[in-house]
Formats: C-alpha cells, structure tokens, sequence
C-alpha cells in the first residue's frame, strides 16, 4: 500500500486544467473520478493548493468541491484542515464489499435482460481493451484501473437502474482507493489472469442473457479481489 502520511496526491498529474466559468463542477467531477479510480490512495494528504494549481483555478472551488466529498465520506477534514483520503479498516472495506455484492450483483443481473446491442459493443470494447492492456509486458496500472472501472459501470448501466447506479458510485468513492490493489501493485493475479478470467465469463453471460451466470461472475470478480487486499494485510483493523 502506497504511503499513508503526508504523500502528496499522486492522481494529481492527471488533471488538466480548467475554463473559468466550469470550475465549480469540474473540480468536483475530477476529483471525484481520482477517488472511484483508485488514483488517490488511502491516508493521501490532498493540498488544496496543489490541487488548484493542476487545474489552473482558484481555492474557493477546490474547497467546494472537497465540502462536498466530505459530505460523501469521501474525505475528511482533519482538526487541523489538513484534507485527506480516510484510511480504510477492515471492517469497512468487508462491510462494502457485501454491499457491493448485492446492489451490483442485482444490477448486472438486471443487464443481462436489459443490455442493448449498443451496451454489449461498448461492454465487448472495454474489455478487449482492458485484456490488451493487462496482457503487455508493462502494463500501465493506471489505465488498467480506468478501464476496470468503466467495464464494470457500463454493465451497471446497461441495467437501466440510474438510482442503484448512483448507489453504486457513492461505494466506489469510499472503497476506490483500496479497490486495485492488485492490479496497482502488480500482484501475481496479474499474470495469471484472474480479473480478465472474471470479466469475460461475465461478457459471455450478458451475451447469453443469462443473468444469474452474470451475476456470479461478477460476484466471484469482487470477492476474489477483496480476498486479495484482506490476505495481504494492508488494512488496520480498527
């Protein structure tokens, strides 16, 4: 797990800055994307000053935005204004985890039934593009962690369920730090395939229409990788 005290935000060099008159959502939406993906670690320390100056912006929409995130459980705010990522217990991270296992469960099997042929193209492309990716020599874990979360969102919304799917996207801001793990540290998953494993048999269900099939594959996707983190250690236990 990447350094937990006073780390600079490493997801920063991502952003790109911003027109004037779209920086209140911008600044939000962007950060809140480094959050889902995973780009921002646990225990990271984000300077609001670091944060404007990558988008080109002023402080008082940085503070909005991290007002918001906080409302969300997405930051918190330290008695010494210091802004960071909320280290994630055990506790939490498997509380998650089994609500992530029935509101996603249900939604992708949900999809299954109600996916388009334009849902099961866009679902086909990003997973051929997250198996290209996880099969180089080098893989980029950045954009192997982007592309796993938009696999996993375009079959949520293939579900047709915009509520579940904010639902859902409130659970990825609070795990998505600790969510790829493995795929950021080059885990021995890696080479032998799991996640692509996972996410082709479920690409194969959604083609069947098979929605309980669907849905255990993606089941077997979170447990798997949440077994992982909990093996490894790297979440305090209080």
């Amino acid at each position: 797990m990447p350094p937990v005290n006073g780390a600079p935000a490493s997801g920063l060099a991502s952003l790109e800055r911003i027109d004037r008159e779209t920086v209140s959502g911008r600044v939000y939406r962007d950060l809140r994307e480094l959050l889902i993906s995973g780009e921002i670690s646990p225990g990271e320390k984000l300077a609001l000053r670091s944060v404007a100056a990558a988008l080109g912006t002023s402080l008082m929409p940085v503070r909005d935005a991290v007002a918001r995130l906080a409302a969300e459980q997405a930051v918190e705010v330290m008695p010494n204004r210091t802004v960071r990522v909320p280290v994630m217990t055990r506790g939490r991270f498997e509380e998650l985890r089994t609500i992530r296992l029935m509101l996603e469960g249900h939604c992708t099997e949900v999809a299954a039934a109600h996916a388009t042929p334009q849902d099961l193209t866009r679902i086909r492309e990003l997973h051929a593009d997250f198996t290209a990716e996880h099969d180089m020599d080098d893989p980029d874990a950045g954009r192997l962690i982007r592309l796993n979360k938009e696999f996993h969102f375009a079959v949520y919304k293939a579900s047709r369920m915009p509520v579940a799917l904010q639902m859902i996207e409130g659970l990825w801001l609070q795990i998505g730090p600790v969510l790829n793990f493995d795929l950021r540290t080059k885990s021995e998953r890696l080479s032998r395939r799991v996640a692509v494993g996972h996410h082709t048999e479920l690409l194969a269900a959604l083609e069947r229409r098979d929605g309980p099939a669907a849905r255990k594959a993606l089941s077997e996707d979170i447990v798997s990788a949440g077994d992982f983190i909990l093996s490894r250690n790297v979440l305090p236990v209080t």
